[in-house]
């Protein structure tokens, strides 16, 4: 039997071999849907569970949902821009740092619940204004210094709600919570 690393419950993410309109439509209804999967995770949890990390080392409940909201305004800006700029640099930001600010670390978790039902609407409402030329436009992340389709980017963060939205179920599976 495999263990599943603690770190990565559904895997590692992999782009997409393909671009097609199903893998399109599956990316952009789990981008839709994250808020409600968010909150149902966290549903119930009280202060003591939102302040357990999820893994030995790792962020707590309330740092993965203030996350989910920091990450994917990021993403949704990053995504305007490369529908509106060619092949736009977009700017990274240190993840971690923004995780360990204290509005993170100490804050009620309903701001950023609500923040991303806004969000996620706003943004399954760009994703299917795209047609086929759009999905294709590119940015560029310094980091990697490689352009990324706005496809790839939107299959990133399908994967990147799921992926925390697991850290927090697989936590209170754990914890029988």
């Amino acid at each position: 039997m495999s263990r599943i690393d603690p770190r990565y419950p559904i895997g590692r993410f992999v782009p997409p071999p393909v671009f097609d309109a199903d893998v399109i439509v599956s990316h952009r209804e789990a981008i839709r849907a994250l808020p409600d999967a968010l909150r149902t995770a966290v549903d119930g949890l009280v202060e003591r569970h939102l302040d357990t990390p999820y893994r030995s080392g790792g962020w707590t409940v309330r740092q993965v949902v203030h996350h989910l909201a920091d990450s994917h305004l990021n993403a949704y800006t990053r995504m305007r821009l490369g529908a509106t700029e060619q092949a736009p640099t977009i700017r990274p930001y240190d993840e971690v740092a923004w995780a360990e600010l204290p509005d993170a670390r100490e804050s009620p978790i309903a701001p950023s619940v609500l923040l991303l039902d806004g969000l996620h609407a706003r943004w399954s409402s760009l994703l299917a204004s795209f047609d086929a030329a759009m999905w294709q436009r590119t940015v560029i992340h310094p980091e990697h210094d490689l352009p990324l389709t706005l496809w790839t980017v939107a299959a990133l963060y399908a994967w990147h709600g799921r992926h925390h939205v697991a850290h927090i179920r697989t936590l209170r599976d754990r914890e029988g919570w």
